[in-house]
Formats: structure tokens, sequence, C-alpha cells
């Protein structure tokens, strides 16, 4: 895709680095730096090499403006037991300040949206900080509509681990 001096394309392990940039750009705008403990190994591995031992575990593209990479988009697949087909996930979309009212997010946006439909996925699902106006009103435009009756959540770390030696113990 190229429109307005905007590229779109496939990120490579090449793109390692900037991946973490924007990933720690992203954490910065979402108030959470301390949580983005992803390391070069670990993006090597789940975004380029086995994942979780069937390829990688999700996909990047990158998005550059005039040439100058400034964006990104992360998606997986996912699977709706109800309509019986794959969906997508996307995981993060971000934009660098510099970059943003180019056109760049919405082209992100719309080359996940393309790979779900070419894919047979019939739902491309994220999530939004509930303070993150601009994202809102962005996705709103882009046809979305909020899931207000779905609470969303997460186990993880020590709580994650608990769990699964519960289960161990019990079985």
């Amino acid at each position: 895709m190229a429109e307005q001096g905007i590229h779109i394309r496939p990120a490579t392990p090449d793109d390692i680095d900037l991946i973490l940039s924007l990933i720690r750009e992203l954490a910065e705008y979402e108030r959470a730096p301390d949580q983005a403990v992803a390391s070069p190994e670990l993006i090597r591995t789940h975004l380029f090499g086995p994942g979780l031992g069937r390829g990688p575990t999700a996909e990047c593209l990158i998005g550059s403006v005039d040439g100058v990479p400034q964006g990104f988009v992360v998606y997986f697949h996912n699977f709706s037991t109800w309509v019986g087909r794959p969906g997508l996930f996307l995981e993060d979309l971000f934009v660098r300040p510099a970059a943003r009212g180019r056109g760049l997010g919405k082209a992100l946006f719309l080359a996940v949206a393309d790979i779900a439909r070419a894919r047979g996925c019939r739902r491309l699902d994220w999530m939004v900080l509930d303070w993150n106006t601009p994202a809102i009103e962005f996705y709103r435009r882009m046809g979305a509509e909020p899931m207000n009756e779905w609470t969303t959540f997460r186990l993880s770390g020590d709580a994650l681990d608990r769990a699964a030696l519960a289960r161990s113990t019990t079985a």
C-alpha cells in the first residue's frame, strides 16, 4: 500500500530493534513503560521463529511515511467457536506522534483488516484503553463497535503460575 508517501510491509528479523523501540514508545504513550519487558530474543522467537512450536506466534507490519519507519501493528489468529471460524486479534497498533494525522494508522489498520478478510476470518478484535479517546474515535470512524457488555480478565505472572501449579496438584 502506498499513498501520500505511506508504505506498509511485513516486518523482518532485521526490524527487531525497530519493533522493540516502537513497543517502548507505545508503552510510554500508554503510561506503562515499566511493563514493556520484551527482549530481542523473545521478539525473534515469537515473530520470526518457532513461536510456540508451530511457527510464529504473531505477525507484524511496519508502516513508513516518506521512507521513514513511523509505526507498526502486531496481530495474531484467534478462533470463534460461535461462528466456527478464525479471527485476528490486533495486539498493538502504534504510530509515532510526528507521523500522526498522515493516514498511517488507518493504512496499518486497513492492512490487517484486508489480511483477515483474505484468510477467511470473520472478526477482528482488539482492546483500547478507556482514556484513549483519539483511538476510540478512530476505531468508531472505521465502523467498529465497543463490546461494553464484556469485561476483560487477565491472569498473569505469579497468579498464572499459582493457577497452573494448582492444576498439577489437583490432577
